[in-house]
């Protein structure tokens, strides 16, 4: 289970602003956490990098991506108002009214996004979904030189908002994609500690996942860590809400446990030692079938250096890439443990290259 503590530290990582290059502040929060109970380091990457049994054999890689989705300051004008572009992918639907946090040289700023009001939209208008480029945002200066006296062209922002509790342990944010990642991977690199295997246990939170169109932090770590195998830990689609079309993305429910990935780049070896470990230790969990690529950073890390052999553990997530991302508590819980006995059934004997 879940302690108090680990939740109350995973409410503050989540709460830390992160976006893609700007992952500092959370990582700071992270590596702290990781300094109890492992060995910590970065790189220039900006990955965070802890080890459990630094001696063991084989290198297994346990990722999650560190940074969220957020927004970069690319013009001020003369009256004080920002104009903003998105980092990673945004509906800019829900931007509509928010209020951001920026983080500024003095310190965070808050700001609000605004839009011409509905009132003064022409008819033909209302219909047409807003553009980036339709809103700014408000800080309440009243010049340019007010403005950059706080903040400046290439400040980041992410929706001023908070984690909070909802019923049958559901936990909303605006960063569950993918930091909830990196809290499992350190939760499971804990548990790991405990009871360790054979192997030397390394988990990353990696960065720049949101943009990561060349690899991003998970290309380099997969280098500097040098593993046999990696465990790639990140979000999917809860498909129990309504809208959700079952067929296409399969059954994936709030609760349900983690989702294992099979097909494409994961290999089956792996899959195969994470499953029997599901079962053992009596965790359920549904499957989810990737024909290409996984949209993840295991699609960066399975291909470097001579190949490493690489699986995907998903967490179910309603309202991706909103202010308010949902997903349960019991499947962090179930995944930290399914990644922890993973890593355990893992020895220098174990063959990656076996094939059906």
């Amino acid at each position: 289970m879940l302690t108090a503590d680990a939740i109350a530290f995973l409410k503050t990582l989540l709460d830390t602003p992160g976006p893609s290059g700007f992952e500092a502040p959370p990582a700071h929060v992270w590596r702290d956490r990781a300094r109890q109970f492992s060995e910590v380091r970065g790189d220039v990457a900006g990955n965070s990098i802890a080890t459990v049994n630094p001696g063991g054999d084989p290198t297994i890689m346990l990722a999650g991506h560190i940074d969220e989705i957020g927004l970069i300051v690319t013009y001020i004008d003369d009256d004080g108002y920002l104009y903003m572009s998105g980092i990673g992918g945004w509906d800019i639907q829900v931007l509509v009214g928010q209020r951001v946090r920026l983080r500024g040289p003095t310190g965070d700023v808050t700001g609000v996004v605004g839009k011409k009001p509905i009132h003064l939209i022409k008819q033909e208008e209302r219909d047409r979904a807003s553009k980036i480029t339709d809103l700014w945002v408000d800080i309440g200066a009243r010049t340019r030189a007010e403005a950059e006296s706080h903040v400046g062209v290439g400040d980041s922002a992410v929706i001023d908002s908070h984690a909070a509790d909802l019923p049958n342990g559901r936990l909303v944010s605006r960063a569950i994609d993918n930091r909830i990642g990196a809290f499992v991977v350190l939760e499971a690199l804990h548990r790991y500690s405990l009871a360790p295997g054979a192997a030397r246990v390394v988990a990353v939170a990696t960065t720049q996942e949101e943009i990561a169109y060349h690899g991003g932090g998970a290309l380099v770590s997969a280098f500097g860590v040098q593993p046999r195998a990696a465990i790639v830990v990140d979000v999917t689609f809860a498909t129990d809400h309504p809208g959700m079309e079952k067929k296409e993305l399969g059954d994936h429910k709030l609760g349900g446990g983690p989702v294992l990935c099979r097909g494409s780049i994961i290999s089956p070896v792996l899959l195969g030692i994470i499953r029997a470990s599901a079962q053992r230790a009596g965790i359920a969990y549904s499957m989810h079938a990737v024909g290409r690529d996984t949209s993840t950073d295991a699609d960066a890390i399975h291909i470097a250096r001579e190949g490493i052999a690489t699986a995907v553990v998903a967490v179910p997530n309603r309202y991706m890439h909103s202010p308010n991302e949902m997903v349960s508590l019991d499947d962090l819980d179930r995944a930290a443990e399914l990644l922890a006995e993973s890593c355990r059934a893992i020895t220098a004997a174990t063959d990656f290259t076996a094939r059906d």
